[in-house]
């Protein structure tokens, strides 16, 4: 039970009850519910900025975990720009200089997207700009990627062009070094043998024995193994492909026949004195486009730098030709 509360009335010189009015009573528990409130206010809010409940502590985590993902994102991003860089840079400055092909240019290789807007999706979050731009990154990186695979797909198909062109061009010696009983003339104005006339003499003359082993001296076709062409007797004549020629004269004998497939080296024919010729010896020409050129430009294959430097000046001698 609650006190009743008595006040002494010095008028009636007696004890009266102490009634409190209704109005006191609700000021009283106004301010007792504002106080409250107000502490309540007060621990909840220094609780909020001080104390972590689990589920801020999980959601701290959470964007601590994303955080370090995009770091790493980036750093991977990073390292992918440089690898690709450094591809790009090779690409440009080596293997398209080294094939003849022109180098990409660095605003076709960086160029980003144009027209509609590809990341309005993205749009309205609190981290947008950061998404977007990484975003960005990626599809400019993917577009790079892209473009370099194009590029390695046309370097490897001027590669494997310019295999089968070094492969076709005539490039080594048609008779051996060891079975030649010398050189006898070059390519120039050469005294005719048989009108003692000068006049151009188109190839390039290799005096060896009768039977001595003639080599094919660039892959190609064979098309025509024959005698039926004035003055170089039995002849075989190589297509290169690439507008190259090689023609082998005054034969003893072939090892072909036309319309067959050979690679540099291989044995083609002997060497004889058929057709206008005055001793055994091959007569020897390279055709490029349909005009003859001078052979001695193509013994890069078969020939040593000293070899080479005593054929040229055995070649430049303005001697008598044998045919």
């Amino acid at each position: 039970m609650s006190k009743v509360k008595y006040y002494y009335d010095p008028d009636t010189l007696s004890y009266r009850k102490i009634q409190r009015k209704k109005r006191t009573t609700f000021k009283y528990a106004f301010f007792f519910i504002l106080g409250t409130a107000f502490f309540a206010f007060i621990f909840v809010f220094i609780g909020s900025q001080y104390v972590e409940s689990p589920k801020e502590r999980a959601l701290k985590r959470e964007l601590q975990n994303t955080q370090l993902q995009f770091e790493l994102l980036n750093k991977k991003m990073e390292h992918a720009e440089t690898v690709l860089a450094n591809v790009a840079e090779r690409d440009n400055n080596i293997y398209r200089v080294y094939f003849e092909a022109n180098p990409i240019p660095e605003e076709q290789r960086r160029a980003g997207f144009g027209g509609i807007n590809r990341y309005k999706s993205l749009e309205g979050f609190d981290n947008s700009k950061l998404i977007i731009e990484s975003n960005k990154r990626l599809d400019i990186l993917q577009k790079q990627i892209v473009v370099q695979s194009k590029s390695l797909d046309e370097i490897t198909k001027l590669a494997e062009d310019k295999e089968k062109l070094l492969a076709a061009i005539p490039a080594i010696q048609p008779v051996n070094n060891k079975d030649l009983t010398r050189m006898a003339s070059g390519y120039g104005m050469r005294t005719d043998p048989f009108t003692k006339v000068r006049k151009m003499h188109r190839g390039m003359d290799f005096s060896a024995p009768r039977g001595t082993p003639v080599y094919a001296s660039g892959d190609g076709i064979v098309t025509r193994a024959d005698s039926r062409s004035t003055g170089y007797g039995n002849h075989i004549r190589i297509d290169h492909g690439y507008g190259y020629v090689s023609l082998y004269a005054h034969l003893y004998k072939y090892n072909v026949r036309k319309n067959q497939k050979v690679k540099r080296g291989d044995l083609i024919g002997f060497v004889g004195s058929t057709g206008r010729s005055q001793g055994p010896h091959l007569h020897y020409e390279i055709f490029k486009d349909d005009e003859r050129i001078n052979p001695i430009n193509f013994y890069y294959g078969s020939l040593t730098a000293e070899e080479f430097n005593k054929l040229l000046e055995h070649a430049s001698l303005e001697n008598q030709s044998l045919d």
